[in-house]
């Protein structure tokens, strides 16, 4: 297993497929993401504003360049439909080296095409 592969999985939820889509259609249109995942419906329990609450949600997995990360958490938390988004970043340990060598060059450039 590699120990540093320069690349992060990053997982936010979205409550609309549509509103998932678009963001993560906006992540690779962007170059902050080579590639975004939807998923879902998934359900969500949490604790908001002193209740606890249970929605329906749609997950979003980027894959990105460990220095692009800033860029796209900044992104989200300007464009994402929530106060406060979900927005956790985990390193890849490992993985095909051509895939991970992909996201990195993917993600070079920094505006929509």
């Amino acid at each position: 297993m590699q120990e540093h592969t320069g690349t992060v999985r990053v997982e936010t939820t979205v409550d609309s497929r549509e509103g998932a889509e678009e963001v993560a259609r906006s992540l690779v249109d962007h170059r902050l993401a080579a590639c975004a995942q939807v998923s879902g419906p998934i359900t969500s329990f949490y604790r908001w504003e002193g209740a606890t609450q249970a929605d329906q949600e749609w997950l979003v997995v980027a894959k990105t360049a460990a220095d692009r990360l800033d860029g796209l958490v900044a992104h989200l938390v300007r464009t994402h439909p929530y106060e406060v988004p979900e927005i956790v970043a985990v390193p890849v340990a490992g993985g095909n080296p051509a895939y991970l060598s992909w996201v990195r060059d993917e993600t070079r450039g920094g505006g929509p095409e």
